[in-house]
């Protein structure tokens, strides 16, 4: 009896080990696990991303799961249990996922055919705010405390300055950081920018232009800071080379099609990517090390 309850035992062990066993990555039952961060509107990332899995199926040898986690810190953790193989990530998520877990950047986002970008001061232009030194003692709306170009690279711009307003708040979006210039609610605000494009803008303030047609008129560009690199695509660290390797060359076909052209720029405001590194992102660590809140967007 004793010998066939341990039979019993080791037959069970084997075949709970088997079950356990993990698919190979890029298969039905364990896809590969591309995250997106909600920067845009829920439908519009979840339409276009339906489009890049299916692209990325037919011309690659693996299956996706493409999902759109409810914040960027949700995509760093999820590396950090391998729930997460590739995202599209914020600059500032990119820092944390490659500090924490050892995230590479593989691809940066090219706008426009620049592969940087800046933030700019905005104020109302009937104000009396004509430079930066004018924000001394002015109230200040930014996006929130872990942007980028909403917050810590403005920041950096006014610390180098010795530039201190009186009051700051936090609009949580670009969006509502122009808003509240447009309505006076701030003195002066900082968001992401872009440069026009035949003679359309399309910084921040093209976000609200349905509610606001003349926010051109209205709400002016005081000043840039400097550039840093766009928004990094990363990998996890111990993916295998040759499946990065593809997934990078497949996502550069993609943005030369017309279709996905469309897709990337509605998901992330891009018009193509460029293969990069992880030494690309050195002078943000740099800035951010000093300048970045534990956590945020």
């Amino acid at each position: 009896m004793t010998r066939l309850l341990t039979i019993v035992l080791i037959i069970s062990l084997f075949t709970s080990g088997c079950h356990l066993k993990k698919d190979a990555l890029g298969t039905e039952k364990n896809p590969i696990k591309f995250h997106l961060v909600p920067a845009v509107d829920a439908k519009v990332l979840a339409d276009n991303a339906k489009v890049l899995e299916e692209y990325l199926e037919k011309n690659t040898p693996y299956k996706f799961a493409i999902t759109i986690p409810q914040s960027f810190v949700a995509v760093v953790e999820a590396f950090g249990t391998k729930r997460a193989d590739v995202a599209a990530i914020n600059t500032y998520g990119y820092y944390l996922a490659h500090k924490q877990y050892g995230v590479e950047a593989r691809l940066t986002v090219i706008r426009y055919g620049v592969a940087t970008y800046q933030s700019q001061f905005l104020a109302r232009a009937d104000s009396k705010i004509k430079s930066l030194k004018d924000l001394a003692g002015k109230k200040v709306a930014f996006v929130d405390p872990a942007s980028t170009s909403g917050y810590l690279l403005p920041l950096k711009t006014l610390q180098d300055l010795k530039i201190e307003p009186k009051d700051t708040v936090f609009a949580m979006k670009h969006d509502s950081v122009v808003t509240m210039i447009y309505q006076r609610q701030v003195d002066a605000g900082a968001t992401y920018y872009s440069p026009p494009q035949n003679g359309h803008i399309e910084d921040a303030r093209r976000l609200v232009k349905t509610q606001y047609p003349d926010v051109e008129q209205k709400v002016k560009i005081i000043e840039l800071s400097e550039p840093i690199p766009n928004d990094p695509i990363v990998f996890r660290k111990d993916m295998p080379e040759e499946m990065k390797e593809k997934i990078v060359d497949t996502l550069l076909q993609f943005a030369a099609t017309p279709e996905g052209l469309k897709a990337i720029d509605l998901m992330l405001g891009a018009t193509n990517f460029k293969k990069s590194t992880d030494g690309d992102y050195d002078t943000v660590r740099e800035m951010l090390k000093t300048l970045a809140p534990p956590d945020g967007k």
